[in-house]
Parts: C-alpha cells; sequence; structure tokens
C-alpha cells in the first residue's frame, strides 16, 4: 500500500546551518519532518573549519525562525557584532538549535543517503508521479518515504580536482597522500603536517587567502617552511579584493596582509600555473607541473573549490544547468562569470524548482560549481521553499534577503579583536548604516564558498576614496571584473 503524500514527513537531507533552518521553518509551519545527517552531529562540515572565523557578525549568521525557537527556550543570544569562528557557530547557535525538544528527535545522525527515487518508479514513469512517495535508501540499506526532500547537504565532501582542465591531473591520484583540501588548521590540529615542510598552495579564492596567512603564521615559528601560492591568473588581484576600500574591513584585512607577505618575498607566488601533472620525487617529496615549469614540494593545499554530488538523485527528473549544475533558472543568476556574491539578486522556490515535484536542493549545493553562495541567502532559500510546501505561495514568492545595502560598513574597528564595529560613529564618520530589506541581493561571505577569515587577523579601517558611490555607500565599493561589489567575497 503507497501512503498518502500528506501522512509522510518532509525528508531534510543534511544538518547544517541551512538544513537546520529548513527544519526550523518546517516546525514552524506544523510540518511533520526528517533530518539526516551524515556526520556524527550536528554541522558536521562546520566543525571541520572549527579554526577558521566568518567575515560577517553574528546578525548574519543565524535563521529567524530557527532563533525563534532558541529564544523560546531561553537561548542566550551572541553579540551581535562578533565575528564567530566556525566552531562557535557550532557550539553557540547550531548545537543548541538540534538539540531543542522541537529538533532533536527528528535528527537521525549517521545516516547517509545512497539514493533518491519515487516508490516504484523510476525517472521514465510518469503516470500518478506527483502522487507517489519519494524512496530514499540509506547506506543501511533502509529505505524511507516521504512527502518532500529538501536537498542541504552541501558540497564539503567534494572539492575540485588539482587539474586546470575541471579532471584530476596526470599523478594526482598516485599524489593524495601529499594533497590537503582546503582549509586545514596549519596553526593547530594539522600543524606538525606543514612546519618545517615547503608547502603550494593552489587556488585563488579566500580559502587559499586564509590557508596562506596560516603558512606565513607557520614560517615565523618554524622558519624552515616555505610557502608557494599557485594560480591559473596572470594577477592576484581578485584575491586581494577590496583591500583597505572594502566594506567588510575584517575581508579587506585579509587581502592587505595577504598582499604584504608576497610583496615582502614570504609568500611565493606564481600566476599563470595550471596544475597538469603530478610526480613523485625524493624523499617523498612531489613534483608540480604546469606543462612548462616545475616545483617541487612535501605538501600541497588544495583550494580549488567545490562542486555539487548530484548522483544520489539521478532517477529523480532533475534539470540541471549543464555548466553550473544549478537548476537552469538560477544559473544565470549566479554564473561567476557574470555575477560576484553582491550582485546574486534574492530567490526562492521558482528559481530552486526542478521538473520533479516536491524535490529542492537549497544552500551551497543548491549553486552548482559557483563559488557566490551566502548563508544568509541559504536560509531565506530554506523559508520560499518551506512556505511552498506548506502551500503558502504569496509567502513563498515574496522573497527577500535582509541585508544592509552596502554590506557592514567599518565603524571603529578593534585592531586584534574580533568584533567588526565598534561604539561610535557609522562607516567613515557617518551614522552606521541601518538594516534594509534590498531586493538587489547585496550581502555578505558568510558561506565556505568565500566567507572565512582566518584568526586572528587585525582589523583594518575603511575610508572614503575618490569615485566612491554615494549611492552604494561610503566604504568604497567596488564593482570592477573579479571584484565583489560588496567587498570581494567570492571564488574558490
Amino acid at each position: 500500500m503507497i501512503d498518502r503524500l500528506e501522512d509522510l514527513p518532509v525528508v531534510v537531507i543534511g544538518a547544517g546551518p541551512v538544513g537546520l533552518a529548513a527544519a526550523a521553518h518546517l516546525h514552524q509551519r506544523g510540518l511533520p519532518f526528517t533530518v539526516l545527517e551524515a556526520g556524527d552531529g550536528p554541522a558536521a562540515a562546520v566543525a571541520q573549519w572549527g579554526h577558521v572565523r566568518l567575515f560577517s557578525p553574528w546578525r548574519y549568521n543565524v535563521d529567524q525562525a530557527a532563533a525563534g525557537l532558541l529564544r523560546d527556550a531561553g537561548w542566550v543570544e551572541p553579540d551581535p557584532e562578533i565575528l564567530p569562528t566556525g566552531g562557535e557557530l557550532v557550539a553557540d547557535y547550531l548545537r543548541p538549535l538540534a538539540d531543542l525538544p522541537a529538533m532533536k528527535p527528528a535528527i537521525r545522525y549517521g545516516t547517509r543517503v545512497v539514493a533518491v527515487t519515487r516508490l516504484g518508479l523510476d525517472r521514465l514513469r510518469t503516470a500518478g508521479r506527483e502522487a507517489t512517495p519519494f524512496l530514499l535508501r540509506l547506506a543501511s540499506g533502509t529505505d524511507l518515504r516521504a512527502r518532500a526532500v529538501i536537498d542541504a547537504s552541501g558540497t564539503w565532501t567534494t572539492p575540485n580536482v588539482l587539474g586546470a582542465a575541471g579532471i584530476p591531473a596526470h599523478g594526482e591520484t598516485t599524489a593524495a597522500g601529499v594533497v590537503t583540501h582546503a582549509l586545514p588548521d596549519v596553526l593547530g590540529a594539522d600543524r606538525d603536517r606543514f612546519a618545517g615542510k615547503r608547502v603550494l598552495v593552489v587556488g585563488a579564492g579566500h580559502s587559499a587567502a586564509n590557508t596562506l596567512l596560516a603558512l606565513a603564521a607557520l614560517a615565523e615559528q618554524a622558519p624552515d617552511t616555505k610557502v608557494g601560492w599557485a594560480i591559473r591568473s596572470t594577477s592576484p588581484a581578485r584575491t586581494y579584493g577590496g583591500e583597505t576600500a572594502d566594506a567588510l574591513p575584517a575581508r579587506g584585512a585579509l587581502g592587505t596582509r595577504l598582499r604584504e607577505h608576497v610583496e615582502a618575498g614570504r609568500i611565493d607566488l606564481v600566476t599563470g600555473f595550471s596544475v597538469h601533472q603530478l610526480a613523485p620525487a625524493a624523499d617523498g617529496a612531489v613534483t608540480v607541473s604546469d606543462g612548462t615549469r616545475t616545483l617541487t614540494v612535501d605538501r600541497i593545499v588544495s583550494a580549488t573549490g567545490f562542486r555539487p554530488d548530484h548522483s544520489i538523485t539521478t532517477e529523480l527528473r532533475l534539470a540541471l544547468d549543464p555548466i553550473m549544475g544549478s537548476t537552469r533558472a538560477l544559473a544565470p543568476l549566479i554564473d561567476p562569470n557574470q555575477h560576484s556574491c553582491g550582485t546574486v539578486p534574492p530567490h526562492g522556490v521558482d528559481e530552486l524548482a526542478h521538473p520533479e515535484p516536491g524535490y529542492y536542493a537549497i544552500g551551497a549545493k543548491s549553486y552548482g560549481r559557483a563559488p557566490t553562495f551566502l548563508m544568509a541567502t541559504g536560509y531565506e532559500q530554506a523559508r520560499s521553499v518551506v512556505a511552498a510546501l506548506a502551500g503558502d505561495w504569496t509567502a513563498a514568492r515574496d522573497v527577500q534577503l535582509e541585508l544592509p545595502e552596502t554590506g557592514v560598513c567599518n565603524s571603529n574597528p578593534i585592531l586584534h579583536d574580533n568584533t567588526i564595529t565598534a561604539s561610535g560613529g557609522g562607516c567613515c564618520g557617518t551614522p552606521a548604516a541601518d538594516t534594509t530589506t534590498t531586493s538587489g541581493g547585496r550581502g555578505l561571505a558568510t558561506g565556505i564558498s568565500g566567507g572565512l577569515l582566518a584568526a586572528p587577523l587585525p582589523l583594518v579601517g575603511t575610508s572614503t576614496s575618490p569615485g566612491t558611490d554615494s549611492a552604494g555607500g561610503c566604504c568604497g565599493t567596488s564593482t570592477s571584473p573579479g571584484t565583489d561589489s560588496a567587498g570581494g567575497c567570492c571564488g574558490n
């Protein structure tokens, strides 16, 4: 007997920030739900980069439905101006949220989904499809049924390869033992892996920048440590970003310090380098070649971004963009060739819908290979999709983002502190920017794709410069190619 859809739960895949936000909205709407998390606790992926600090303060990192549930339980909210680490995001927000009585019984840890289909139907069968439950097969062999599926599993477990052509470089698989993926804990748990070694970081995004700064700090402690940086572009300008003109001072400081290390020779930058081949060398080292030049190193950090894994949904009818790997409707809105994090417009259920009714990928996975995802955008996706599943299409299509028009302007940043603003005037000496609803989608880098800041990192002030767009705020945001219009948040 086939269950009636309305008697089944909505299944959420992934108990990260966006998956738990979806669960909070489902509870708020009175819809039964089950959350399946492959890790052994909430936000297991975030915990792996728990040593890294976000660019944006707490007030932009919390979903409102989730915050409402927590406040009802007596939650003490973190200081909204503090920049949390990934570990603090888990400990002070996501774990308390997952442990609430309204949430905890519905979350199953150590549960990996290996396939999603329709009960008794492959993707060729059309008759009765919309009224047929989803079937989710788990790695344990158990089958679950669902009225709808919200896939918030992210992309953390499927990093891009080193090979510049999108496939592994020659010898990359054999050299896996010397390759570490993005954001290792260079100054903490992973220190011994890098201290005194020749380390090459490959990638031009903020994940690469974070790791390079940590390695530069390690080289001060262990002088035999040598730091190299290889990028495909001919200039590191995109990674440096807005620097002192950045609307997010912490993000600007990242680029400024990185540039200083490169110019001082503490980081050896190699431009125009596309990884073609890796080969073993003496004493466990490896050579990395672009076909013309060869670098010999002991360790490689691959900070080349992430890609979605759609293999579990091959029996669903998905309309995936052939380039981005997102939905076709969303692709032109997030294409990194045309957009940065700050220019991606708000979007919701209509842009996330597939020909398969009731299946939605939200969060980082919804963006496919585009590195322009923001955590706050994921929260709005969750709200919109859940509203649609509840039949409230007016709310589902009323897509907005509560973000400052110019990102976060600095008002007297405190050096060596984890606050983004201090008491006093607003950015550049004007009143502090109000939080307003914007349909332009200018936002903050709060996702793994580009919203991270290695800690500790001195913050730098912002200043007014000639040519600053008065309508866009006084922090001197940039809209040049390859630079985020809210300050340069994008790109792994």
